[in-house]
């Protein structure tokens, strides 16, 4: 029985290098496992002399509390992604890759240069820059608008979505639907799971979230795409923009200035694909602030009363949802601010 390659371990990682040609017999490079992923083990490859490089190997189950499965395939999407997402996005928004095996379900790439910051501890550290949300924004429309327009070249190349459905649809929606928290979101998340499937028009990166951006010098980049697809734009901007607000609601001292820049990533990004691409966003945006308490993947810094509160302003927007991504941005704070007046 062949053994299985575990690069979070520094000596099989080594040993792996070293088979491959990709490192010299006699060096000795340090391993750091990163940190942060739930769906990979991720390994920081450090070179005297050399560039270091980045190992990201995909695991077949989830690491999170429920169980939560995805075929490690999806790292070949991610290979896959790294050939053409430099073609359309802004220059050294994305990492060079290096090398795929398709046996090792594995994958290196381009180490972004220290120093750099995680965008998500940033944020949550309270160092908030509108200019950072401005270029997410210009960033998004770039992948969005180029793709759309090479639609004949990328759509056959990335039209499979199993990988966007087992790892968002039918975590974040299916899942929801189905929580008592999430009790009377159904219907919403079903209607919206069925539109979304149906509409091809950009590609997606699906897990459009400053926890995968690092800022380096003058560099925004962009990581993890493993979601990568050709499908519907507007989740990419609800993904976003719950990641957004959710932090609104966590940092109170911070809640404006998160609103204004929500507002600024919104306008930066000016592409409209489809008729009624807004209202869509909108839907997405109230759709995974919900999964984001109920769905398989809760973000950690929500704690449970910030939890139930978030699910219940979210449920009432529900009854009537705003068209406009501004209307909404207001409509969300005032309905959890209502919450906390209201016990």
């Amino acid at each position: 029985m062949t053994e299985i390659l575990d690069i979070e371990k520094p000596g099989d990682a080594i040993a792996y290098l070293r088979q491959r040609g990709a490192i010299c017999a006699g060096e000795h490079p340090r391993i750091q496992v990163l940190a942060g992923g739930v769906s990979s083990r991720t390994v920081l490859v450090e070179r005297d002399g050399a560039p270091s490089m980045v190992l990201k190997q995909s695991l077949p189950k989830l690491r999170v509390a429920v169980d939560w499965f995805s075929s490690p395939e999806r790292i070949h999407r991610e290979a896959l992604a790294l050939r053409w997402f430099p073609e359309l996005g802004p220059t050294g928004a994305f990492t060079e890759l290096y090398f795929e095996d398709a046996r090792e379900h594995l994958i290196a790439m381009e180490a972004v240069p220290q120093p750099h910051s995680n965008w998500k501890t940033m944020l949550l550290a309270g160092d908030l820059h509108i200019e950072h949300f401005r270029r997410f924004g210009e960033l998004l429309a770039a992948l969005h608008g180029n793709s759309a327009s090479r639609a004949a070249e990328l759509r056959p190349l990335f039209q499979d979505r199993t990988f966007f459905e087992t790892l968002r649809i039918e975590p974040y929606y299916r899942y929801t639907s189905q929580q008592p928290g999430a009790r009377g979101a159904a219907d919403f998340l079903r209607l919206l799971i069925d539109e979304t499937l149906a509409t091809t028009v950009s590609m997606v990166h699906g897990d459009f979230s400053p926890k995968n951006v690092l800022l380096h010098q003058d560099r925004m980049v962009l990581l993890d795409h493993e979601v990568a697809h050709f499908g519907d734009p507007a989740f990419d901007i609800g993904f976003a923009m719950a990641h957004f607000l959710s932090k609104a609601h966590h940092l109170p001292h911070l809640r404006s200035a998160f609103l204004d820049a929500a507002k600024e990533f919104w306008r930066s990004y000016r592409f409209e694909p489809y008729a009624g691409f807004e209202f869509r966003c909108v839907r997405h945006s109230v759709a995974c602030l919900l999964a984001r308490v109920w769905g398989r993947s809760p973000l950690e810094y929500l704690g449970p009363e910030e939890r139930v509160r978030q699910a219940a302003a979210v449920l009432a927007i529900m009854q009537s949802v705003p068209t406009e991504i501004p209307a909404f941005i207001v409509a969300f704070i005032a309905a959890f601010e209502k919450e906390i007046a209201c016990p």
